[in-house]
């Protein structure tokens, strides 16, 4: 089942990337109407733009980086920012792959990232400036996919959490 929120972030990211001259009116009307008519996150991730499903990069100098709801998280995905907050919210989104590499370069903003509830992580690959990662490793199994976090943190703190549900 799909919730309102995610058929919301996936209509406004089809027309943003319409905006942005990426898709025709007609691929535009298209993807609208499929996300609109979805049945299931996977339904509705096939309505997300092309470049949705492989980007690689979120890049940011200040404000906020935001990825929450049915959006395809990239086997590889790299998140820059000097000083923008970054929320990557996973527990919803459609991960394909049984390890997702997530490398961040941040310099002074905070950085939260939510996680499937059965995901595990690994946090080896990141060195953190001024503060350690807050991170408790869940107790819900470990039939979900394996985060790997890596990168250079400079003044921000990096918080992890579990979804809830």
């Amino acid at each position: 089942m799909v919730e309102e929120a995610d058929r919301d972030t996936a209509v406004r990211r089809v027309q943003e990337a319409y905006a942005q001259g990426h898709l025709t009116h007609q691929e535009m009307n298209e993807r609208l109407h499929q996300a609109l008519t979805a049945a299931t996150p996977g339904e509705l991730a096939a309505a997300l733009p092309d470049g949705e499903e492989r980007a690689g990069t979120i890049a940011a100098v200040s404000g906020l980086i935001l990825r929450r709801g049915a959006w395809r998280v990239p086997r590889t995905l790299k998140v820059e920012s000097a000083l923008a907050k970054v929320r990557l919210d996973l527990s919803r989104a459609i991960i394909d792959h049984p390890v997702v590499d997530i490398e961040l370069r941040l310099g002074t903003g905070a950085a939260l990232i939510t996680v499937p509830r059965a995901a595990t992580v690994d946090l080896d690959g990141l060195a953190a400036g001024w503060k350690d990662p807050r991170y408790r490793a869940g107790r819900h199994g470990t039939a979900g996919p394996t985060i790997r976090i890596s990168g250079a943190m400079g003044l921000g703190r990096l918080t992890i959490r579990h979804a809830r549900r």
